[in-house]
């Protein structure tokens, strides 16, 4: 797609989306009060973009306004910095995964001033780095190829090897363990709405959705080299699909117009059932017990501050899991 026109299509997507974080806000209180936990996002961590999380209940939240990575320990315990804005030459961060078998971070850390975020730095480019979840030392980094990139979120295989969906670009790249530079995976045009989640399923496909176009599709894979592209039929239409994981034989979906949703795939049809509404959400992940959804009400990164108009407060949000 091109680049001019895509960013003309982000900056309709952020008025729509933030028409439904108000609808979605009101919609929080429909939720009964004894599913819902809420953690509040310091002033660093504001409009956060992705979640992420580790078997003991640790939540990793990035950032595309200030950057840098926010840990907020199980329970809910004060966020500190795993890594600070603009450490490392990051910018604005994006996609997060944790591989604790690898014991590693994956951070995308982005140019994004197309869609309105500066980020710390003047670091050019998109790029995926790699942090070692104990001390938050750097242990790779790595640029996307190309003039027009930006990496958003990750899955990984079973063999280690880490997947990027580029934004900008039809592509799904992968990095091989060892590898010091990406190859594309997958190139085609049918992925050109701004790829954006991406998750394997259990039947070892990858699934991945487009932000603009609002579709679903399924990447066949069989030893390691990928298939055909499918687009899926969904139950009802998809409105700004954002972060994707896999769940059991399902997946957790996120959408910009507030949804949270299980989708379980049978075929072509993607069935959607759903879970909860928040504001904004952006990224979903389990952990303790629960669904984390990071609400990062982009929509709102076009509005100006106005005189006696209180700042806009971030949340991670969750609900039990039934």
């Amino acid at each position: 797609m091109n680049g001019y026109r895509f960013k003309g299509h982000i900056r309709l997507a952020r008025y729509a989306v933030g028409l439904s974080v108000v609808f979605a806000l009101m919609g929080l209180s429909a939720l009964a009060s004894d599913r819902l936990e809420t953690i509040r996002l310091p002033e660093t961590g504001r409009f956060p973009e992705n979640v992420t999380s580790t078997s003991d209940g640790t939540l990793f939240v990035s950032s595309i306004a200030d950057g840098g990575v926010l840990r907020i320990g199980a329970g809910g315990a004060t966020a500190t910095a795993f890594l600070k804005p603009g450490d490392y030459g990051t910018r604005s961060t994006f996609g997060l995964l944790t591989d604790e078998k690898s014991g590693i971070l994956w951070v995308a850390s982005n140019d994004a001033t197309a869609i309105g975020a500066r980020g710390p730095t003047a670091t050019e480019g998109a790029w995926v780095k790699a942090f070692d979840l104990a001390t938050g030392a750097l242990k790779q980094s790595v640029r996307l190829p190309g003039d027009r990139a930006l990496a958003n979120d990750f899955a990984l295989d079973p063999q280690g090897a880490l997947y990027v969906t580029n934004t900008f670009a039809p592509q799904i790249l992968r990095l091989k363990p060892g590898a010091a530079a990406f190859e594309v995976f997958v190139e085609d045009p049918a992925l050109a709405k701004g790829l954006d989640g991406i998750a394997f399923g259990s039947d070892g496909n990858i699934y991945v959705n487009t932000f603009m176009g609002g579709e679903f599709f399924r990447i066949a894979v069989k030893d390691g080299v990928a298939g055909p592209v499918t687009k899926l039929e969904t139950t009802q239409p998809l409105k700004f699909p954002d972060g994707l994981r896999a769940f059991g034989d399902s997946f957790l979906m996120v959408e910009g117009s507030g949804a949270l949703s299980r989708i379980t795939v049978s075929g072509n049809w993607a069935k959607l059932e759903p879970l909860g509404r928040f504001a904004g959400p952006t990224g979903v992940t389990v952990a303790g017990g629960r669904i984390w959804v990071s609400e990062g009400q982009l929509g709102l990164l076009s509005e100006p501050a106005k005189d006696g108009r209180e700042a806009p407060s971030f949340h991670l949000r969750s609900i039990g899991i039934d």
